[in-house]
């Protein structure tokens, strides 16, 4: 700037100076200290410029489309898979006469069956994600899916309770997409673009969970619906066969899809050569990179086990514990005879149920969750989707007494709506996140978007160690995810056998832990690691 311009500029700064000088003198109240603050800030705009620059707020990443909607058709098949058992697995244990006629039972053998999956997941699944770390993200999903697609053909064709028992581990021992799922999404979103990653994560299991409940409800026994189609003798000893076949060929073509899924492991991705790159930068820039993720890849785990990342952790585990807990008890409640205080549905009718949930549950995180992440921000979320916990719990026992009342009829509806309603905004908390979920999304946890999903992701020090994160995390669950429905049902069954409590004592036990996950939940922190600023 010219100077005869500055001084004028300096002659009125100086003025200014003085009055606010004569003023100070002639209030006594007025803090001597502002006058040196404003000498220096007075300084300091004779060198700088008129208008400051406004701070910019960082842009949002648009979404890698092609790669994301690969990835969300590869991950609908699982939900498609794990839930279609779900609307008829209550009557093929009755049907196998397991129980030995004893409806009260059916918990105890149902709980079981719904654990074992987890307990063999839990052996298995952080092998799966440090594998992942190593060989790519791909080659473990393949794995995955294929362990899927042989365990639902192999629970179909099952005639006993112990190959029931025997399909259900095959899909945990070889399934670790759970948490791999997790870390390719991870690795393709951004702090900016999570939420709305996470988004797509829950509503892709929403849907799925839809189709599978739909689709279990409907083709089980089709010799009953449809007896000139599937007449003969290997529909009647093989009824649940046909949606178990649906499933495992929808998994095939996810199995499919995952060849043209981009490699997200960062030492495992193609990197685009432009006209300028050299050899020698690029056989440097390989040397560096490979050995820098390979020490990140090679990191203890149990350096991992500081508090940003146990915090998170620890609340998806107790939050999982209390979903599967619910996602138990839904069907189990829906089959249960009405003169043992349930809703008595058929199959057709509890599928139709919980597709009801599906659907809604989708459009609610479609429409409306990135919106209540961006306002409240995760924790806020969070800690609203686990307040409902306990509302949850109560309207059971609502149901019930209405039912032995009136009957099934439009107020029993209403409130069974009601609590659809308060589930998917517990599903906030978890949708994955997540097990990511409608019926069983957090089972396979995706379905916890899973704002706890957020915090467990964001907690990862590097990307190039999500695997182990999500790992870690995963095996948590899957060991609450165990323990859940064997205890939900066992407690369930010990109720209605016993009457503790009319029938509704596992509600009340329940709701003990759902008081400790509120106070778990205020030590989360307020905003998410920004992960992408470090790297």
């Amino acid at each position: 700037m010219p100077a005869r311009t500055l001084k004028p500029r300096r002659a009125s700064l100086r003025a200014f100076q003085l009055r606010l000088l004569l003023a100070n003198r002639a209030s006594p109240k007025l803090n001597c200290n502002k006058m040196s603050t404003l000498d220096v800030q007075g300084s300091e705009t004779e060198t700088s410029p008129l208008l400051r620059e406004a701070p910019q707020t960082k842009q949002k990443t648009p979404l890698p489309i092609m790669q994301i909607s690969i990835l969300m058709l590869v991950l609908l098949a699982e939900p498609i898979a794990s839930m279609s058992i779900y609307p008829y697995i209550n009557q093929l244990i009755r049907e196998l006469d397991i129980t030995g006629g004893n409806d009260a039972a059916v918990g105890y053998y149902a709980g079981i069956l719904e654990s074992l999956f987890f307990i063999t997941q839990a052996l298995t699944v952080l092998k799966w994600s440090r594998l992942s770390d190593r060989i790519g993200r791909k080659p473990v999903l393949r794995i995955g899916l294929f362990g899927t697609g042989l365990s639902i053909l192999c629970f179909g064709l099952s005639t006993s309770f112990w190959s029931l028992v025997i399909s259900r581990s095959i899909c945990g021992m070889l399934n670790g997409n759970s948490g791999v799922m997790k870390s390719v999404l991870g690795e393709l979103t951004d702090s900016t673009n999570m939420a709305q990653g996470f988004a797509l994560l829950s509503i892709t299991w929403c849907l799925g969970s839809f189709l599978g409940f739909v689709m279990g409800g409907t083709l089980a026994r089709p010799q009953d619906r449809w007896p000139k189609l599937f007449a003969g003798r290997f529909w009647a000893k093989y009824p649940y066969l046909l949606p178990c076949a649906v499933a495992a060929s929808v998994v095939f073509v996810s199995f499919v899809l995952v060849f043209f899924l981009e490699e997200t492991l960062a030492t495992k991705r193609k990197r685009k050569i432009t006209s300028d790159t050299t050899g020698d930068q690029l056989v440097e820039e390989h040397g560096s990179n490979e050995s820098s993720s390979e020490d990140m890849v090679n990191v203890p785990l149990r350096s991992l086990l500081t508090r940003s990342i146990i915090i998170p952790i620890a609340n998806q585990t107790f939050i999982a514990f209390l979903d599967i807990c619910i996602f138990a008890l839904m069907p189990l409640f829906y089959s249960t005879p009405n003169d043992l205080g349930g809703l008595g549905f058929a199959p057709p009718t509890i599928g139709s149920w919980l597709a009801l949930f599906g659907v809604i549950n989708g459009f609610f995180q479609v429409l409306f969750f990135p919106k209540v992440i961006d306002r409240l921000g995760p924790k806020r979320t969070f800690y609203i989707g686990v307040s409902c916990f306990i509302p949850i719990m109560i309207m059971f026992p609502v149901m019930s007494w209405l039912v032995f009342s009136r009957g099934v009829d439009y107020m029993a509806t209403n409130v069974l709506l009601c609590q659809l309603v308060l589930i998917v905004t517990w599903d906030m908390s978890i949708c994955e996140s997540c097990h990511c979920a409608c019926l069983y999304c957090r089972s396979h946890t995706h379905s916890q978007p899973a704002s706890i999903f957020m915090f467990v992701t964001a907690s990862a020090p590097s990307k190039n160690i999500l695997g182990a994160v999500n790992g870690m995390g995963q095996t948590t669950v899957s060991i609450a995810h165990a323990v859940g429905p064997m205890f939900a049902g066992s407690v369930f069954a010990f109720s209605k056998d016993h009457n503790v409590l009319g029938g509704h004592a596992v509600y009340v036990v329940l709701c003990v832990p759902a008081v400790g996950m509120l106070w778990l939940a205020s030590l989360l922190p307020e905003k998410l690691q920004n992960r992408d600023e470090d790297e």
